[in-house]
């Protein structure tokens, strides 16, 4: 999934909805009351996420991410903290208790984030707050005139955002917190080349308007959208470029491990909490990794015999990369054969879930402007309250690097049984408080989407040793991730040492690898939280099938582990094992 919660913009506005999920809140009133006022907060800081949720204001809003803007959440947040840590614990219990406790991790684990002024680190591998427009370019839906107002609004908001953003990469510069040369120069090839392309692509929303716009009215839209473009945003991007070739570039840090900055080791492990939601050490994440390495290697080799090739790894790896049958052959037979597996896995899914998302999604290709330093797909969330699908973003460039056999395992990550069904899922639980339907813990998010990937056998969506082949490669590629982070970021290793287990045991191409490992560098710790949370859920199923026998039913348990929304990976433990608990009561 695309994260755009990079660089410390924070995307997830205004108070007061008179529809406020705490309205009609029942149970202990101290506690609704904390998640009122958190909502709130949240909704200030976010407005994308609160618009997705029916906010009608903030659809003209972008986020302030100004040091004051920091400083005012934080001196909230802070308030809160004070208020929720004095409600009683001991006398909670049920979704009030459940309610507290991830109300006062959040709040905690936010002021952590704010501590370590992260905004001062805008940029990131082949995007960064210069990306954003373009996402939500890409992602807003029209369907009234008033959401073309919105959109002019947020467009004027643009140059005030690129501006924050640039005085705060200089606070970056003149503290020592900066990207290495190898993310700047992605992020400044991208900027170069969003400067011939966005005019059209901030034009998209205005693309198709509907028809109770009369179309005199609809072109006066957008020649106003034209005019705000080049008369306002486009001078702001120029001079962005220019600010990071002349400025940002010739400070970028020499080490490509965040340890290297001030305060990067304290950073470092700050992140490794966050993004995993455990006590993980950097050594013991570091450990894990070598052992998952040598787990799925052998895996490897026994699919390696079974589709009957004669030669070593290296050679199949070779056979693999080279060979015209993995490849597609145009960008339009890429898409058309993800979508045949996406319907393929569609039709398998009332086997192993009891609940799914009425919320649909799309498949669609990643932009050129961004695609060459992109990963090989993600996924966005749509919004049931907008009228906007889920969308699988699929990179249609230098197919020779985008083997085939890889594709199924891709495809059901990024979009069923995988971020699709996980997030719209919990979009649509409208009993759950705001902050758990958009909270976003990564060890739960994309390790369901790993773990997704292994249900892909179940579902008989592997059908020749090549694709069972290239899904192991993809869970040694996240394996690798464990030992190549925490290489780069807290052993002090360089881009050949961390290269080095990608290309010696897993079939990625070589341009895959090298993406791979300028996103991790780029943003420290993300990568962990994936291997981390699919062990845990693979973990929790192992022992509720022990535990409960016959009695195991998949579609239960798939049930229970997405129908409270993502969490971090101790509370899901405790919400699964009361589960299997209330089944064996059940069962006597």
């Amino acid at each position: 999934m695309r994260n755009f919660l990079v660089a410390g913009l924070v995307l997830a506005v205004s108070a007061g909805l008179a529809g406020s999920s705490f309205a009609q809140a029942r149970g202990n009133t101290r506690v609704a009351a904390a998640m009122a006022a958190y909502e709130r907060i949240d909704r200030q800081s976010d407005p994308v996420t609160s618009a997705s949720e029916g906010d009608r204001a903030a659809l003209r809003l972008l986020p302030n991410v100004s040091p004051e803007g920091d400083a005012a959440e934080l001196a909230e947040l802070r308030t809160l903290l004070a208020q929720v840590e004095r409600i009683d614990a001991r006398r909670l219990r049920g979704e009030d208790a459940l309610n507290h406790a991830l109300l006062l991790r959040t709040i905690r684990n936010r002021i952590e984030r704010i501590g370590f002024d992260t905004g001062r680190m805008p940029i990131s591998n082949g995007e960064g707050f210069f990306s954003f427009a373009d996402y939500l370019a890409y992602t807003t839906p029209i369907q009234s005139a008033d959401d073309v107002d919105a959109w002019l609004a947020r467009l004027e908001a643009l140059p005030n955002f690129y501006r924050q953003n640039i005085t705060n990469a200089r606070r970056g510069i003149a503290t020592g917190f900066t990207q290495p040369r190898i993310v700047v120069d992605r992020a400044i090839a991208t900027a170069r080349a969003q400067t011939a392309t966005m005019a059209n692509t901030l034009a998209t929303p205005l693309a198709q308007m509907p028809a109770t716009i009369p179309a005199a009215e609809q072109e006066r839209y957008r020649a106003r959208a034209r005019e705000i473009v080049e008369q306002q945003i486009l001078p702001e991007h120029r001079a962005l470029v220019t600010f990071l070739e002349n400025e940002y570039l010739p400070a970028a840090r020499q080490g490509i491990g965040i340890s290297s900055t001030p305060g990067g080791r304290e950073y470092y492990q700050y992140l490794v909490r966050a993004y995993t939601t455990t006590e993980m050490t950097p050594e013991e994440i570091h450990a894990l990794g070598l052992s998952e390495v040598a787990r799925i290697r052998a895996a490897m080799e026994r699919e390696i015999a079974a589709s009957g090739f004669r030669g070593d790894f290296v050679a199949f790896q070779r056979f693999l990369r080279t060979d015209p049958q993995f490849y597609a052959t145009s960008p339009e037979d890429l898409i058309e054969k993800a979508s045949e597996i996406a319907k393929r896995a569609d039709g398998q899914l009332p086997r192993l879930f009891g609940t799914l998302p009425r919320l649909p999604y799309d498949i669609r290709v990643i932009p050129p402007e961004s695609a060459e330093g992109q990963t090989t797909a993600y996924y966005t969330q749509g919004s049931p309250r907008l009228g906007m699908a889920g969308a699988y973003w699929v990179n249609t460039t230098r197919l020779d690097q985008r083997p085939l056999y890889e594709l199924p395992a891709l495809t059901i990550h990024e979009a069923v049984p995988g971020h699709h069904l996980q997030i719209a899922l919990a979009q649509e639980q409208g009993e759950l408080p705001y902050f758990r339907r958009n909270t976003f813990y990564t060890a739960f998010v994309e390790g369901w989407g790993l773990y997704s990937e292994s249900l892909g056998e179940e579902m008989g969506m592997y059908r020749t040793p090549y694709e069972r082949f290239g899904r192991l490669s993809y869970e040694m590629w996240r394996a690798c991730r464990l030992v190549a982070d925490t290489g780069i970021h807290w052993m002090g290793w360089d881009i050949e040492q961390a290269r080095r287990c990608f290309a010696e045991n897993s079939a990625l191409s070589p341009h895959n690898i090298q993406t791979e490992l300028e996103r991790y560098i780029a943003t420290p710790g993300q990568a962990l939280a994936y291997k981390i949370g699919e062990l845990r859920l693979q973990g929790l199923r192992r022992d509720a099938t022990a535990a409960l026998g016959e009695r195991f039913d998949v579609r239960a348990f798939h049930d229970t582990v997405l129908g409270a929304g993502a969490l971090p990976l101790d509370v899901l433990e405790t919400r699964v094992r009361d589960w299997v608990a209330a089944q064996s009561v059940a069962a006597n």
